[in-house]
């Protein structure tokens, strides 16, 4: 068993994401970044399907109940054990009684924290990953508070390699300027084209309100086609008549602030979406905190299937090579 002592900023449990329910308005959540979800769970020795403890900037505080194995990705962090400091992306004993603490984050946004077993919350809908917005999955739907007492899953996969550090060539790259890679569409038509190159050629400002459903992205405002409204259409000219909303859609209200919805982004609306985020790009957001800042680069959707080849390659890679036989 695991007992919080210190819950950390919003630290959630998290899986590989309650997948089937889009249609019916629910997001599939899961990790904001999931390669560092994943590599924790490699560097324990889990199975892939395994849940984690992600956080915001600051981590979780907590106790093992028995002799075990964690690891902790994602955000550079100051990681103690026992108050001694441990080097994150590795694979670390821990002996019953002892303290892991997840301190600030030193560079990036988001933490992993992965214990051998996985964390066995009840499965809701498919998943163990919380979602917040209604209260499902995790802890009662909700983040860790102290005193928590979380039970091992069992999800066992191949023993790990104590001491195993995952190579920095395998590791994302934090930092605070990235370039963030986007499809454009669905409702591209209705910026005009010396707004859609204002906004491949400018830099964004991370907002204060960057969080699990989205992030605000502040720079040059963009300017809508004139059009007279559809039927079943709002009079702000960035509505549309309701579609729906991919993971990673970026919005544009009133044509004043970018908005990328996220892993717990809603799933439809009636706001004009003008470009995806890839997927493999949102686990980059999801390391960036404000007022850090990005720059849009119009990519296609070959480049963006290839791009999640890649990531999938190095995932199954440091599953691989984390594992004792």
């Amino acid at each position: 068993m695991l007992e919080v002592i210190a819950p950390g900023l919003q630290t959630l449990v998290q899986d590989q994401g309650r997948k089937g329910y889009f249609a019916i308005g629910l997001p599939p959540s899961g990790p904001m970044d999931q390669l560092s979800h994943h590599a924790a769970n490699a560097l324990v020795g889990n199975d892939p399907a395994a849940a984690t403890l992600e956080s915001v900037v600051v981590g979780p505080t907590v106790r093992l109940r028995y002799d075990g194995v964690v690891a902790v990705t994602g955000a550079e962090v100051d990681l103690r054990i026992d108050g001694v400091p441990m080097p994150t992306w590795t694979t670390l004993p821990v002996r019953a009684g002892q303290v892991v603490t997840v301190g600030p984050a030193l560079a990036g946004a988001r933490s992993y924290l992965a214990v051998r077993g996985g964390i066995g919350t009840p499965v809701v809908m498919g998943s163990r990953s919380t979602y917040l917005p209604s209260g499902i999955g995790g802890v009662d739907g909700r983040e860790l508070r102290a005193g928590d007492v979380l039970k091992s899953a069992d999800q066992y996969g191949p023993p790990p390699r104590l001491g195993y550090s995952v190579v920095e060539e395998l590791r994302p790259t934090l930092a605070a300027h990235k370039e963030i890679r986007v499809v454009l569409g669905l409702c591209r038509y209705r910026v005009t084209d010396v707004s859609v190159e204002k906004m491949l050629s400018s830099d964004f400002t991370i907002g204060t309100e960057a969080n699990r459903v989205g992030y605000r992205l502040s720079g040059p405002p963009l300017e809508f086609v004139d059009r007279e409204a559809p039927f079943g259409a709002g009079d702000d000219p960035s509505n549309v008549v309701d579609l729906g909303y991919p993971v990673g859609s970026i919005q544009v209200p009133s044509g004043q602030e970018l908005i990328c919805l996220l892993r717990d982004g809603v799933t439809g609306g009636g706001y004009a979406t003008v470009g995806t985020v890839i997927g493999v790009d949102i686990d980059a957001l999801a390391q960036m905190q404000a007022p850090n800042t990005v720059r849009l680069v119009d990519v296609d959707v070959d480049h963006a299937v290839a791009a999640r080849r890649s990531r999938d390659a190095t995932i199954a890679s440091i599953y691989r090579l984390a594992r004792l036989t």
